[in-house]
């Protein structure tokens, strides 16, 4: 079993930076690949970013390439998210997710374990 917990959102201008880390307990943590979601008021929650076990491979949805790096750190069992450049479309409580395969999917439904989510405000 892996449980996540997410931190560092916070209220933030329009243009600035962020880093949200998710710690995870367990002995398996290298066994899972990550991923990041975020949900606004009134929408579905939507796929932000992923990596795989090892972080040798990232995937990013469309509206976030080129301003969010996501990174893990299996040795502190933490996968980060570097939001750059943020706008108010990127107002949401972001959740990190654990997938038990090789490449983390798009699909909520696919993903084993979720954190309790942090909220992320941007100001304009």
């Amino acid at each position: 079993q892996v449980q996540l917990v997410e931190s560092g959102g916070g209220l933030v201008q329009a243009g600035g930076s962020l880093r949200l880390s998710c710690a995870a307990s367990g002995r398996t943590f290298s066994s899972y690949a990550m991923g990041w979601f975020r949900q606004a008021p009134g929408k579905e929650r939507d796929f932000v970013a992923g990596i795989n076990w090892n972080g040798g491979s990232t995937r990013y949805a469309d509206s976030v390439k080129g301003r969010f790096t996501i990174s893990r750190d299996n040795a502190k069992k933490t996968v980060y998210l570097q939001m750059n450049s943020l706008n108010s479309e990127d107002t949401a409580v972001y959740y990190c997710a654990a997938y038990r395969g090789l490449r983390p999917p798009v699909g909520t439904y696919e993903y084993t374990y979720w954190g309790q989510g942090t909220q992320v405000t941007v100001s304009s």
